[in-house]
């Protein structure tokens, strides 16, 4: 991992501060944030974070940390479906709880003053002009959808456009492929899960685990990479060998949602995807190309990049 190493520099310490409040009368409940930044360092970009199905605030530091301390400020909002606030089935609120994910992350950014205030002395060293979104399973189509994805309705007719200029960038891990490989009790209970991925055309890097075989579909793995094959925007993929749905352990560590534990996965996922925000939020262009390269000479049996 040397070389992945000096394509994103040295870590450093980092300040988290939890929960911070932002009100949101119309949700039912107000939203649940994380702040995490690097104790140093100014001009810092944002990388706002969705968590998967019943995720919190409190999960992904692998990823959340990792980022934090290679200098990002790394917004984690709580989404209603978090074990964390019990929203059951039955809640009237339920059916639109897709919807609800993606007004979140759209909150955070429109309120990011208030989030970066409230940890002391960042708010003048954050640079709120360069965005990048990110999400695994759930929270990736939720990401997706700030990128430019649509969701389709019974008729396949696209809806709502969520796609938000602010954002230049995405990384989405384990992002779900399109609605005409769901299994009969997914299309019967989940209707959002019908993406379009013919506008995601803000830039976005795929990573998916060639293991992952979902319950929700009748594919297999490949279902995984949908997005990377017909959008114009998911330039880059990244394929995890024997990687499955938690690509070895990103939701956090010891956590019982893992079924492949693999830290050499997990430090793969942190080094790439760090170089590819650094890349494409122009903290260093070259990052993105460096990994890259060491990746694709690697004789290591932990993943191969893509590109298109």
């Amino acid at each position: 991992m040397s070389h992945l190493d000096s394509a994103i520099g040295a870590a450093s310490s980092i300040v988290s501060v939890k929960p911070v409040i932002l009100s949101a009368p119309e949700r039912g409940d107000d939203l649940q944030v994380r702040v995490s930044a690097p104790v140093s360092g100014n001009a810092l970009p944002v990388v706002v974070f969705s968590h998967g199905f019943g995720g919190s605030l409190d999960k992904y530091a692998p990823l959340a940390d990792f980022w934090a301390a290679h200098g990002f400020v790394v917004v984690q909002p709580t989404h209603l479906d978090s074990r964390t606030l019990a929203v059951t089935p039955d809640d009237p609120r339920y059916p639109d709880i897709w919807r609800v994910r993606i007004s979140d992350l759209t909150r955070v950014i429109d309120d990011l003053d208030t989030l970066v205030a409230a940890v002391p002395g960042l708010a003048e060293r954050v640079d709120a002009t360069r965005i990048a979104i990110a999400g695994h399973s759930w929270g990736a189509q939720t990401a997706s959808a700030l990128l430019g994805a649509g969701v389709l309705d019974a008729a396949g007719v696209p809806g709502e456009d969520f796609a938000d200029k602010r954002v230049m960038a995405g990384v989405l891990l384990s992002l779900t492929g399109t609605g005409e490989s769901l299994s009969p009790f997914a299309a019967e209970n989940f209707p959002f899960m019908h993406p379009d991925f013919s506008d995601l055309s803000i830039p976005a890097l795929i990573v998916t685990g060639d293991s992952d075989q979902s319950l929700l579909s009748t594919r297999g793995p490949d279902w995984f990479t949908d997005a990377y094959f017909m959008s114009p925007g998911a330039q880059h993929l990244l394929t995890l060998f024997g990687g499955e749905h938690s690509l070895g352990g990103i939701v956090g560590y010891s956590s019982a949602e893992t079924t492949d534990e693999n830290p050499e996965r997990v430090a793969l996922i942190q080094r790439v995807t760090t170089a590819y925000l650094r890349t494409v939020l122009a903290v260093d262009t070259e990052s993105f190309a460096a990994a890259h390269a060491e990746m694709t000479q690697s004789s290591a049996s932990v993943g191969r990049p893509d590109s298109k």
